[in-house]
């Protein structure tokens, strides 16, 4: 009979905990929906690069780190993001990633600088900063 009730109980005890569990979880799952509908009011910087990077592909990302640290400090989010890890995938598939690419976005607004990147960012640095920062002033 002792037998019964310790199991009765512990079984009581495990379902209590599994429902405290699952409260505790949507309560966060509802909070992190919430910070994710504020974050489409920020303006993001999304870096993609292959795992292997060239020096081009790390001079991009050096000098929107530069612009972004000069200009916003914390105001603009920076996120680098390797392309071939699954971890990332979420994101390549909302953005149909194929390559390196650099996204400023807000909201569903998306301007895509890769091209203008990497044309300009060994010869003319300065020029690809001012264009990071003129695209992300007009999303302010």
């Amino acid at each position: 009979m002792k037998k019964r009730i310790s199991i009765l109980s512990l079984i009581l005890i495990i379902s209590m905990v599994t429902i405290s569990a699952r409260s505790a979880n949507n309560a966060m799952d509802n909070n992190s929906t919430q910070t994710e509908a504020e974050n489409d009011n920020q303006v993001s910087v999304l870096y993609f690069h292959a795992t292997t990077r060239c020096v081009t592909c790390k001079a991009v990302e050096k000098v929107t780190i530069d612009a972004i640290k000069e200009y916003y400090g914390d105001k603009v989010s920076f996120k680098l993001l390797n392309r071939e890890k699954d971890v990332n995938k979420e994101l390549i598939d909302k953005y149909e990633i194929g390559g390196q690419t650099l996204l400023i976005i807000k909201g569903d607004e998306k301007v895509d600088l890769t091209t203008f990147a990497f044309l300009n960012v060994k010869t003319f640095p300065a020029k690809l900063k001012k264009k990071i920062k003129s695209t992300i002033d007009a999303m302010m």
